[in-house]
């Protein structure tokens, strides 16, 4: 009997290779390539993509007609919110964390609320058993469920059930489980992962099922499998958050229906994920009084404002200083910390700097800039930043202060909240005798040897 033959397969892009390489011809990644059985070459009459190929005549944009998509609400406010307002008919969203950080949970949460809405839902396992879902919908509080369970990894079988069950939502957990009997690669490969996820998807548009699939992270946090499969969906979303937290945060990274890096805030509890409606009380410490290097920014995540407490530690260092920061970017803090040497006259060189953004929030936005360096220079002087002070900026390396998109509804943010000070820059400073911004005086800033020389002022 001939020996198969091998190739090796890149998990990140895809690329083959007939040998093993250290980095990938492809992409330039390390240590990805993983054997896999090569494919036999189908021929054309049998080509098992024939389905995907259908013709359509050539229109103009003006000609086609174009209506807004409608939208089944999950009955959780949040994951909706991400959604961009609830499922879409045909759409596949491809949701991604952890494991153990709550996606099966608020799927099968989800799945239940629209069945009791009337919708007809399936829900196909292929990590657990028929029982082991019955058993955690107990825990959820879910009794006398009507959602129907399949437990099932073959791709052609789960074809074949939502051919003939006709689901309005269908979700499958997890992609990676999923096998097809075209290929001899094994559950999980690159090939299998694509494969699958292409004729998922492709079921999800020819039949109007709206499809959600559950996707494994790598060490890194990054789904696995190629970035292929993220191309390929609707909707990508990612559970963040410690998994030793009872807090959550779904972020939206791709959505062609609805607004990118929209997130949605969980608790877990024991019935399961519950949504939290005023976020902002999550990521400020509830110190009596204020304390040295701590300051508050207000970040934009989507379309909802959030008050965010950025806390940063300066202490003295060795021979080599360390520079650490958790939530935010470390080698924007040591720009950072370059400029306010420069241009405030503040020097670190010799001292650890911490920074962290409290409750676990991922903040990728620079308008955190401002608010990072009035925290260092607080902790430094050992003197806290006036009670209910606010600030949030982006700081170029000419030490300028740049505006942040959207500041109008930042401030109303931190005024309903009962915030009294603000340091901005000045380009966002709002127009006068505005009622919403009622007991919050705002400072506007330029520079930001001027934004220190401020704050000086008002400790």
């Amino acid at each position: 009997m001939a020996k198969e033959k091998t190739i090796f397969v890149c998990n990140d892009c895809g690329g083959t290779s007939a040998k093993w390489l250290g980095k990938c011809p492809a992409c330039g990644a390390w240590n990805t390539l993983i054997e896999s059985v090569a494919e036999p070459a189908a021929s054309t009459r049998n080509n098992r993509f024939a389905s995907l190929a259908k013709t359509a005549e050539v229109a103009t944009l003006g000609e086609i007609e174009a209506s807004d998509f409608e939208r089944t609400p999950t009955g959780q406010d949040e994951l909706d919110r991400v959604l961009g307002g609830g499922i879409v008919e045909g759409g596949v969203v491809l949701i991604g964390g952890d494991p153990g950080i709550g996606k099966s949970t608020l799927l099968l949460q989800a799945l239940d609320s629209l069945q009791r809405s009337g919708q007809k839902t399936l829900y196909v396992t292929g990590e657990e058993s028929g029982a082991q879902v019955a058993l955690r919908a107990r825990r959820l509080g879910l009794d006398g469920s009507q959602v129907q369970v399949l437990a099932e990894i073959q791709l052609e079988k789960i074809l074949h059930m939502l051919d003939a069950a006709k689901p309005d939502i269908a979700v499958i957990d997890s992609i990676q489980t999923v096998y097809s009997d075209q290929l001899t690669s094994a559950p999980g490969s690159v090939a299998q992962v694509r494969e699958c996820a292409a004729h998922l998807t492709r079921a999800a548009k020819a039949s109007g099922v709206a499809v959600v699939l559950v996707g494994h992270v790598t060490k890194e946090g990054a789904l696995a499998g190629p970035r292929v499969l993220e191309h390929m969906v609707d909707t990508v979303l990612y559970f963040e958050g410690d998994t030793h937290s009872s807090f959550r945060l779904v972020r939206a990274i791709k959505n062609r229906f609805g607004a990118v890096n929209e997130i949605g805030v969980f608790a877990m509890t024991e019935r399961g994920l519950k949504g939290v409606s005023n976020p902002s009380a999550i990521f400020l410490s509830q110190h009596s009084e204020p304390v040295p290097g701590s300051c508050v920014m207000v970040t934009l995540e989507g379309t909802r404002p959030m008050l965010v407490e950025i806390q940063a530690l300066v202490d003295t260092g060795g021979p080599s200083p360390r520079r650490l920061s958790v939530g935010l970017d470390r080698d924007r803090l040591a720009m950072l910390l370059a400029v306010l040497h420069r241009h405030a006259g503040v020097n670190c060189m010799d001292q650890d700097v911490f920074v962290n953004a409290v409750g676990g929030v991922r903040i990728s936005e620079p308008a955190a800039d401002l608010a990072v360096m009035l925290a260092i220079t607080s902790s430094l002087r050992g003197k806290a930043l006036p009670k209910g002070f606010i600030a949030f900026g982006e700081v170029g390396l000419a030490g300028e202060v740049r505006p942040a998109p959207r500041g109008q509804e930042r401030l109303k943010e931190a005024a309903k909240l009962g915030f009294s000070v603000a340091v901005v820059p000045k380009a966002n400073l709002p127009k006068k005798n505005d009622k919403a911004f009622e007991g919050l005086t705002i400072h506007p800033v330029e520079r930001i040897e001027d934004a220190m020389e401020l704050v000086r002022g008002l400790g």
